[in-house]
């Protein structure tokens, strides 16, 4: 069930999310497919990506540029007008990646491998170091542009925006989120 307008669920309503997905925010030629590591239960239990609150994703779009306001996950699909889109490596929701499997993660990435494929997105963003070593098979990436390309899409690896992630703060993901943006330019 996808919320349109902001609530918060309830304890059950989160107790019922864990394995539910969300619907990708695509369409083909994207100018970047933003790909989360996988939902939380907040998340999936409002039906929007990116909707606990804390989680740093909306305001370092808008703070890079990508978006002209500040959006709310509720807002999502606005951000086709812009070519951005959002996925997830792994669709389905859990309290915490770490209760993710290494086959999750290889699933996940040929399944994202096949999205690109169909969509065209110019960019692949992956949010998440950890994700995109996994997924893919680069346990040595960084943050930044990848050598290697998913089909014709350039790759980004970028952190994980969750409040949760205190290795990067706000203004960190906001300059790594800007260097991505004047990269498309």
């Amino acid at each position: 069930m996808t919320i349109s307008k902001p609530f918060r669920p309830s304890k059950q309503q989160l107790i019922d999310a864990a394995g539910k997905t969300l619907p990708d925010v695509i369409a083909a030629n994207l100018r970047v497919l933003f790909c989360g590591i996988n939902p939380g239960l907040y998340t999936a239990a409002v039906g929007h990506h990116f909707a606990r609150p804390g989680n740093r994703f909306w305001p370092a779009l808008h703070k890079s540029g990508f978006t002209d306001r500040l959006l709310s996950p509720f807002e999502e699909r606005e951000l086709l007008e812009s070519g951005i889109g959002i996925s997830n490596v792994v669709p389905h929701a859990t309290t915490s990646a770490a209760e993710l499997t290494k086959e999750d993660f290889i699933a996940g990435g040929r399944a994202l491998a096949a999205k690109v494929k169909r969509y065209h997105p110019q960019v692949v963003a992956i949010l998440g170091v950890g994700a995109y070593r996994h997924a893919f098979a680069k346990p040595k990436a960084q943050i930044g542009e990848q050598a290697e390309r998913i089909h014709d899409a350039r790759v980004w690896v970028l952190p994980n925006p969750s409040g949760l992630n205190a290795n990067y703060q706000l203004p960190d993901l906001v300059r790594l989120f800007t260097n991505l943006r004047a990269a498309l330019d």
